[in-house]
């Protein structure tokens, strides 16, 4: 039985106050029966490391760097993420990828690194509303996928996969449950291709997630629970779509 678990992804947003509220929040509600994550700026890592000691709520950041150490300014190792207490690492984010000029090999990397030093990847893939209209989305996120397995190998076992349609990322669209299912089912075959045993492989599915269509989206075969953005912000709303993932 593969486990559930929600992720929130704050992205750039957040303050000193806001967060306390917010982690607070969190902390005071009843567990929810999935893994519950936030991946915060880096920041606020020792704020959210300080409140969420004892809480059983995973901390996360958004990105790492490829690198162990060295003269790369700007960017943060894998090794101090571990110094602050956390256990998880967004790589491959679409908005890493399109803003940031991030490939395939990097993302690659990136896992590489994370799992190296103990951290569990959240290795994203998606396709822009151009590729799927083009019938491209198989293609993309397949290529995606196969740089990570190859480099990683029997190691992707401890990875967990998110599918985030770019398309689908703060428009307030979302992929349908039946479209979000059958791209989950493409990747988790792509991974048993690969040798890997895919049955255990987590996959969260990302891309203007709500409560009220968590529980739709959740109650598919494939999704084990989401990559959650704006919604992450809002305690009622997170803590809701956390009770759709361990609903199932």
């Amino acid at each position: 039985m593969r486990r559930k678990m929600v992720a929130g992804n704050w992205k750039m947003h957040g303050s000193l106050q806001a967060n306390r509220e917010l982690l607070g929040a969190l902390i005071a509600a009843p567990r929810p029966a999935c893994e519950l994550a936030v991946c915060v700026p880096f920041p606020y890592l020792a704020q959210a490391q300080a409140l969420l000691d004892g809480s059983g709520i995973a901390l996360g950041a958004q990105d790492c760097s490829m690198h162990e150490q060295g003269a790369y300014t700007g960017e943060v190792a894998t090794g101090m993420l571990r110094e602050f207490g956390c256990s998880h690492v967004i790589v491959g984010h679409s908005e890493r990828r399109g803003l940031h000029g991030e490939n395939d090999a990097s993302v690659a990397a990136k896992a590489q690194r994370a799992l190296s030093c103990g951290l569990t990847p959240i290795v994203c893939v998606g396709e822009t509303l151009e590729q799927r209209e083009q019938g491209q989305t198989e293609a993309v996120v397949g290529l995606q996928l196969d740089a990570v397995l190859h480099l990683l190998g029997a190691q992707a076992e401890g990875i967990v996969l998110a599918y985030e349609p770019v398309w689908a990322i703060g428009t307030g669209r979302s992929a349908s449950a039946a479209q979000a299912q059958e791209v989950h089912a493409f990747l988790r075959e792509r991974a048993r291709h690969h040798k890997i045993d895919a049955d255990a492989l987590p996959m969260l599915y990302g891309g203007s997630v709500k409560p009220d269509n968590a529980r739709e989206l959740f109650a598919q075969p494939d999704i084990d629970g989401g990559l959650i953005g704006g919604a992450s912000l809002k305690s009622a709303d997170f803590l809701a779509i956390a009770a759709a993932a361990g609903s199932h």
